[in-house]
C-alpha cells in the first residue's frame, strides 16, 4: 500500500471529534433566548429614549430663551414673528437694531427639536414669559398628551 494517499487517523480518534460548531437546534436556542430577553428590556429602554428627548427639549427651550434674552438687552427688543428665531443667527435689518446686535447668539445655529422638527417661536407673552417658546413633541402636532404634549412656554389657545 501506497503511504500518503490516504490521511492517516490516530489510533482512538473518531470523524465526529474533528467537527466543530453549533448546531442548527442550538442557534434557534440562543435566538429565542435573545428575543425573550429584547421583549423584556427593549421597552423600557424605548420608554427612556422619550423620556430623555422630552427632557433634551426641555434644555434646548431654556438655552434659546437664554439666547433671546441676551439678544434683547442688547438690541432693546424680541424678534418679531417674521424674524423668528433666525435673528439669533443673522443681523437683523433694522438699522438700529443692528448696530447694537451682538451675534451670532448660537454657534452652530437654531437647533431642530429632539424630533427633527422646527421649534416654534411667537413674541407674545406666555407664562411670565415675553415670547412664546415651544416644541410641538413627539407627533409633531399642537396639543397632546404624555410624549405627544408640546414642550416649552406656549401660547394659551
Amino acid at each position: 500500500m501506497q503511504q500518503g494517499v490516504f490521511p492517516q487517523r490516530r489510533p482512538g480518534s473518531s470523524r465526529r471529534a474533528r467537527q466543530s460548531g453549533f448546531t442548527l437546534l442550538e442557534m434557534i436556542v440562543v435566538l429565542v433566548i435573545i428575543g425573550l430577553i429584547m421583549g423584556l428590556v427593549g421597552p423600557r429602554l424605548f420608554g427612556q429614549a422619550d423620556k430623555a428627548k422630552v427632557q433634551a427639549a426641555d434644555t434646548q427651550i431654556k438655552m434659546l430663551g437664554g439666547a433671546l434674552q441676551t439678544m434683547r438687552l442688547d438690541i432693546g427688543r424680541l424678534p418679531n414673528q417674521g424674524e423668528g428665531l433666525g435673528l439669533l443667527v443673522s443681523r437683523p435689518t433694522e438699522e438700529r437694531a443692528a448696530r447694537n446686535w451682538s451675534g451670532p447668539y448660537l454657534s452652530d445655529g437654531v437647533p431642530p427639536d429632539p424630533w427633527g422638527n422646527a421649534y416654534q417661536y411667537a413674541p407674545v407673552a406666555t407664562e411670565g414669559r415675553p415670547f412664546a417658546l415651544y416644541s410641538f413633541g413627539a407627533d409633531g402636532q399642537p396639543g397632546g398628551e404624555g410624549f405627544d404634549a408640546d414642550v416649552g412656554y406656549s401660547p394659551e389657545r
